[in-house]
C-alpha cells in the first residue's frame, strides 16, 4: 500500500514538472510579439551584466610587488627596533641613576622610579 502510494506521487510530480516544462514555449509562442520583446528585454535588464575579469599582472611584476613590500616592512622593523635599542639605552642610564640612589637613601620616590625606568 506504501509503495504504491510513493510511486503514485513521485509519478504525479516528475509529470506536473514535464507539463510546467512543455507549457512555457507554448504560452511564450501564443503571447503577442511586442509582450515577448518587453519580456526579452527585461530578462536581459535583470542578469547581471558580464564583469570583466581583471587584467593579469606578469608574475615578474607581482614578485617585484612583493619584494618591495618585503622591503617596507624590513626597512619599518629595523627603524622600530633601532627606537626601542634607543629608548632602552635612555631609560637604562636613568635606571642606572635611580638604582643607585635607591641604594645609597631608599626612598618611595627612588622605588618608583625604579618601577618607571626599569621594568
Amino acid at each position: 500500500m506504501s509503495l504504491k502510494l510513493i510511486v503514485c506521487i513521485a509519478l504525479g510530480i516528475w509529470l506536473g514538472a514535464v507539463a510546467v516544462i512543455l507549457t512555457g514555449p507554448l504560452l511564450l509562442k501564443a503571447l503577442p510579439e511586442t509582450q515577448t520583446r518587453a519580456l526579452a528585454e527585461a530578462v536581459t535588464r535583470v542578469a547581471p551584466a558580464p564583469v570583466p575579469e581583471p587584467a593579469l599582472q606578469q608574475p615578474d611584476a607581482m614578485f617585484k610587488k612583493f619584494e618591495q613590500s618585503l622591503r617596507e616592512s624590513e626597512a619599518r622593523q629595523a627603524r622600530e627596533y633601532a627606537e626601542a635599542q634607543q629608548n632602552k639605552h635612555f631609560n637604562r642610564a636613568k635606571c642606572d641613576f635611580w638604582m643607585q640612589q635607591d641604594r645609597t637613601a631608599p626612598s618611595e620616590k627612588s622605588r618608583a622610579s625604579i618601577n618607571e625606568f626599569c621594568g
